[in-house]
């Protein structure tokens, strides 16, 4: 075995654990904080350009640990295809979000105006597309703890 593929485990939970801990610090620390501080649309704001951003690390960490799972020698087959699908189900999570869920929200936003979602007739339906934009955070957060247990 190569000094790089004696490595590979390693960057793999490192890897899981970078990804694990954008999700969880994002989801249940740094926006519950913006919210707690910050009033009205300016905390969504803030809130939504971190989601914009997390989404792009969970697409980079899902490619990367993609190629790391392909190429590690320790994995056996039924291992590969394992954590190759939780990656996959962790990447649908992001991209359910970032594609669908949270593009539909920031319009619901702006079409609500300057007084806010909150005041218009639009709350509701907003307040349904933010509840599944936490589920979807909430599993592939779970998926993540799982990633992180299962990589080395």
């Amino acid at each position: 075995m190569t000094a790089l593929s004696r490595r590979l485990p390693a960057a793999r939970m490192l890897l899981a654990a970078l990804w694990a801990g954008a999700l969880w610090v994002l989801g249940y620390i740094a926006a519950p904080a913006v919210f707690g501080i910050v009033s009205g649309p300016l905390a969504g704001d803030i809130v939504g350009s971190f989601l914009r951003r997390l989404a792009w690390i969970s697409i980079a960490c899902a490619l990367l640990m993609l190629v790391l799972v392909r190429f590690s020698p320790d994995l056996d087959p039924v291992r590969k295809r394992y954590l190759n699908r939780l990656v996959l189900a962790m990447l649908a999570c992001a991209l359910v979000m970032f594609v669908g869920l949270q593009p539909a929200m920031a319009a619901l936003r702006e079409a609500a105006g300057p007084a806010g979602v909150r005041a218009s007739p639009l709350w509701t339906q907003f307040a349904v597309m933010h509840g599944v934009s936490q589920l979807f955070h909430l599993i592939e957060g779970v998926l993540a703890a799982v990633l992180v247990v299962k990589s080395r």
